[in-house]
């Protein structure tokens, strides 16, 4: 595995590899990885003849009291994590060679990035994803980019960005990885002291107790949305947001007669946890 930090060698390797027919995998993170991010690693392996991970924690998803200085940062460890997974390509810029002086452009998507996340932490927060999303598209040009559907939001609005500018990449969504107690991975885990540790997973458990109630045949949306909030309120958690919204453009879902997001968002201990469930109304 080869780690490159500017965009003439990422490019000068993909052009390369497309002169040899090579197909094109690409796997966005900002690093501290988990068995989550080596799962998508392991699907561009697969199905991919070279596979490319970014490593770049991105300024511009962060607000101004959010946690980018604190972000969990190792490289020496992803690096041997990603190698082990055979990944060929290490892609970790400086943010300079990503956003260099008079960097002027942004991104925006309008309508699905006001809720949920959006809502709970600005609007430039998807500015941000969207920005850089669409420029390591552009930098890397992948035939395809894989992402976790734990930010499934993330998903909604990076596919929105490749359809509404007709980028020629595909997007696939690969299943939330969960720790043996159901807790979703996440890098911000490792904030977690032990005690929050265990309340976190109130989470995934709500989400659970709403998907059963579907499935004995609840369709109404608030009262999907109430099973799940007693397990938080049991736990002594206060979701940032607990949302029954449609799987493809979030608008609210009252009655589930569509597949709809449960998503779930709070603060436990020092993390900033979010979670979701798809609940389909053919349950």
């Amino acid at each position: 595995m080869r780690i490159v930090r500017t965009i003439a060698e990422i490019r000068a390797a993909v052009r390369e590899a497309k002169r040899n027919d090579q197909s094109v995998g690409l796997v966005p993170t900002m690093g501290a990885f988990h068995e989550g991010h080596l799962s998508l690693m392991r699907e561009a392996r697969r199905n991919n003849d070279l596979v490319v991970v970014s490593l770049f924690v991105n300024p511009t998803q962060f607000g101004p009291n959010e946690d980018l200085s604190s972000y969990p940062r190792d490289e020496e460890r992803d690096a041997t994590l990603a190698e082990q997974e055979g990944v060929d390509l290490l892609f970790a810029p400086e943010p300079a060679e990503i956003y260099p002086d008079g960097f002027a452009t942004n991104i925006h998507v309008a309508g699905i990035t006001d809720v949920l996340d959006g809502a709970a932490r600005g609007a430039h927060h998807f500015d941000g994803v969207a920005t850089v999303v669409t420029k390591l598209f552009g930098i890397v040009a992948p035939d395809v980019a894989y992402f976790g559907q734990k930010d499934a939001q993330q998903v909604l609005v990076v596919r929105r960005v490749v359809r509404d500018l007709n980028l020629d990449v595909r997007i696939e969504a690969c299943p939330i990885v969960r720790e043996a107690d159901g807790l979703a991975m996440s890098s911000r885990n490792v904030y977690l002291e032990p005690a929050a540790r265990r309340q976190a997973t109130a989470l995934n458990r709500a989400l659970d107790a709403a998907e059963a109630a579907v499935d004995k045949g609840e369709r109404d949306g608030a009262a999907i949305e109430a099973a799940a909030t007693r397990i938080l309120e049991d736990a002594g958690i206060a979701p940032e947001y607990l949302e029954l919204r449609d799987a493809e453009d979030l608008t609210p879902v009252t009655r589930l007669d569509r597949d709809a997001l449960l998503a779930v968002a709070a603060r436990v201990g020092a993390a900033r946890l979010i979670d979701n469930h798809l609940l389909r109304a053919s349950a």
